[in-house]
């Protein structure tokens, strides 16, 4: 063999290599349109269920792909070293993806990361209580839910954040309520089912907050026989939409519909009309919702394309006779929310908390009897005892300053002492928040009259009022 015959040899090799190469790093490669979902093995009519650790973490489950285009040549298993794993999440650049999984059987759920390019899998948490229901949040970081075990009233399932290499873990919720399935915001704000725990089981609400666990609020509250189902999604027009099923009617999950700029005021069903059951939606860049779907509970979850300005179900995109196909997400490059800045302190031991008027209240007024009194105090309520009682200025106003990361309640008392209206939901502020309120048990929809409240001219209340000396960080208030 010459020296020519040589080069032209090794130039072909070469070339081959480098084809293999390439035909491999693209079939690894997950291209921007494809769909990644949850297959579960199970009983279908356990899914809608009503506990927060239902069908998801008693079930296998396996995290699947497609291209819509031909689903059932290109199928494929993503997570085939896994005893079982859910609940997929993409970045918001589309290259990488968040899941919660159990690598062995008796192992915790705890939270990983997938890089898209390669399919190379990494752990984020390790941690000995279970990590599920993961977002991203901007600049690299994530949410998800911690169940403790073993825990008090005020824990259970608690918000955490952290770096996505599982460095600076931060709890961020201290309230009596559990939350799950959050959503990112394009405003920032995380979004969450939640339910108050103590003293009392309540109904599922979505709850919203911002990642350092400040200014915490309720979103939604849907009818009273209903619940919610898995994590929200937010299209482009402002819409926001979820999965909600009746207490009476756990199979049958509807398509519900809220406005971002009137949350408690815009339900509307997408699924009137629509025989069958939704498990999960997701919103694509085309405009077009994602959902899962059976026309009967006879059937299988499968994936369809939905199109809300219709109001129609599409074709099938995916099904199959053995599982069920849910929580689809799209390979797909999306906007970053905004990155909000934090007002979260640790050298400070308190926050803030200023109420305009005690008796401004959204109660109907077909509710409020005759007699009812003027309320000119309050009475901060903790875990298991009163914090003290507080003289409201005159104009029904007053200024708190409460003891960071506990939970509390506000109930207000006319001046006999009598109950006038029972306690609020659990109230928490984080080290150096400073929130405001216009009323008691008010629409959270009402604007403030614009006037200075009393309160703000004298200094706070220190809560608990048998609270004589308090070691924090100095600051100066605004």
């Amino acid at each position: 063999m010459n020296r020519k015959q040589a080069a032209i040899i090794f130039c072909i090799l070469m070339a081959i290599s480098s084809s293999v190469m390439f035909f491999s790093s693209c079939s690894n490669n997950l291209s921007e349109g494809f769909v990644i979902f949850t297959q579960v093995n199970g009983k279908t009519q356990d899914i809608n269920n009503l506990k927060t650790d239902s069908w998801r973490y008693n079930l296998q489950s396996r995290i699947a792909v497609i291209d819509p285009s031909d689903p059932q040549k290109t199928f494929r298993i993503l997570t085939p070293d896994f005893y079982t794993a859910l609940s997929p999440r993409i970045s918001f650049d589309g290259k990488f993806m968040l899941f919660s999984a159990r690598k062995n059987e008796n192992d915790t759920w705890q939270i990983w990361e997938m890089n898209l390019e390669n399919l190379q899998v990494r752990p984020i948490t390790r941690e000995k209580d279970n990590c599920i229901d993961p977002a991203y949040l901007p600049g690299r970081q994530i949410v998800f839910t911690r169940i403790m075990v073993n825990a008090p009233a005020q824990a259970g399932y608690e918000l955490i954040t952290c770096n996505t290499d599982g460095t600076k873990l931060q709890k961020i919720t201290y309230d009596f309520r559990e939350y799950s399935s959050s959503t990112v915001l394009k405003d920032g704000r995380v979004l969450a089912i939640s339910r108050q725990t103590y003293p009392d089981l309540k109904k599922a609400v979505l709850m919203i907050l911002r990642p350092d666990g400040t200014k915490a609020n309720l979103f939604y509250n849907g009818p009273e026989e209903n619940t919610l189902i898995g994590p929200a999604c937010e299209m482009s027009d402002g819409k926001i939409l979820f999965i909600e099923t009746g207490i009476n009617n756990k199979s049958a999950g509807e398509l519900i519909s809220i406005r971002y700029n009137r949350p408690l005021h815009s339900r509307i069903s997408f699924s009137s009309g629509i025989k069958g059951s939704f498990q999960s939606v997701t919103s694509m860049n085309s405009g077009k919702l994602l959902v899962s779907f059976r026309p009967s509970s006879a059937g299988k979850y499968s994936l369809y394309e939905f199109d809300p300005e219709k109001m129609i179900m599409g074709d099938p995109i995916y099904s199959s006779s053995e599982f069920d196909a849910l929580e689809a997400v799209v390979v797909e490059n999306r906007e970053r929310p905004k990155k909000l800045p934090s007002e979260v302190d640790p050298g400070v031991k308190t926050g803030l908390l200023l109420c305009q008027d005690i008796n401004f209240t959204g109660i109907p007024s077909e509710v409020k009897t005759i007699s009812s009194l003027k309320a000119d105090r309050i009475e901060i309520i903790g875990a298991d005892s009163s914090l003290g009682i507080i003289q409201s200025e005159k104009d029904g106003s007053f200024y708190l300053k409460v003891i960071a990361d506990t939970p509390f309640r506000i109930r207000t008392l006319d001046e006999k002492g009598n109950i006038l209206n029972e306690t609020c939901n659990w109230i928490y502020l984080r080290p150096n928040e400073r929130r405001g309120c216009i009323g008691c048990h008010e629409d959270h929809e009402m604007v403030p009259e614009n006037r200075l409240p009393l309160a703000v001219k004298r200094d706070p209340f220190l809560i608990p009022v048998h609270k004589t000396k308090l070691e924090e960080k100095v600051i100066e208030l605004e």
